[in-house]
C-alpha cells in the first residue's frame, strides 16, 4: 500500500474515534513528545498514546463532537519513512475550537506495511496562526 492510501485510512480511524483501528496503525515502540498548551513537556510511549486516544474518542462519542483534521504535509525523511503535519481540532456544541493541535508524525515503512514510529506534538495552537502559516 501507498503511503497516501495508508494516511488516509489512518485520518479515517481517526476521524471516527475508532481505537481499534487506530491502535493498529501505530508501533509497540512508538515514542512521542507533546508541548502543552501551558508549555509543559511531556515525553509518552505506546501505552499512554492508547490511553490518550481512548479518552479523546471517549469524549467525541460522548458530546456529539466532531474532528476536523487536516494534512498540512507531507515529506519523505528516508526510503522507508515519511512525515506528515497534521492540524487536529475539534468541532463542540456546533463551534470550532479557536485551537488546534499541531501533530508532526513520523510514518515507518515496515514489511507488514506502514506504521505511527513518532510524534512531536504542538498543543493549543491558534487555528488562524495556523491557517495564516500556510
Amino acid at each position: 500500500m501507498d503511503f497516501q492510501t495508508f494516511l488516509d485510512q489512518f485520518l479515517d480511524s481517526w476521524s471516527h474515534s475508532n481505537l481499534e483501528e487506530l491502535s493498529n496503525m501505530i508501533a509497540e515502540d512508538y515514542q512521542a513528545r507533546e508541548i502543552t498548551s501551558d508549555g509543559e513537556l511531556v515525553d509518552f510511549g505506546y501505552e499512554q498514546s492508547i490511553e490518550g486516544w481512548k479518552q479523546g474518542f471517549q469524549f467525541v462519542k460522548e458530546s456529539g463532537s466532531e474532528w476536523v483534521l487536516k494534512t498540512l504535509s507531507t515529506m519523505p525523511l528516508r526510503d522507508n519513512e515519511v512525515m506528515a503535519i497534521i492540524s487536529a481540532s475539534m468541532i463542540i456544541d456546533g463551534y470550532p475550537l479557536e485551537t488546534a493541535n499541531i501533530f508532526f508524525d513520523t510514518f515507518k515503512q515496515t514489511e507488514e506495511g506502514w506504521i505511527l514510529s513518532r510524534s512531536y506534538v504542538e498543543a493549543g495552537a491558534r487555528v488562524d496562526l495556523v491557517k495564516t502559516a500556510l
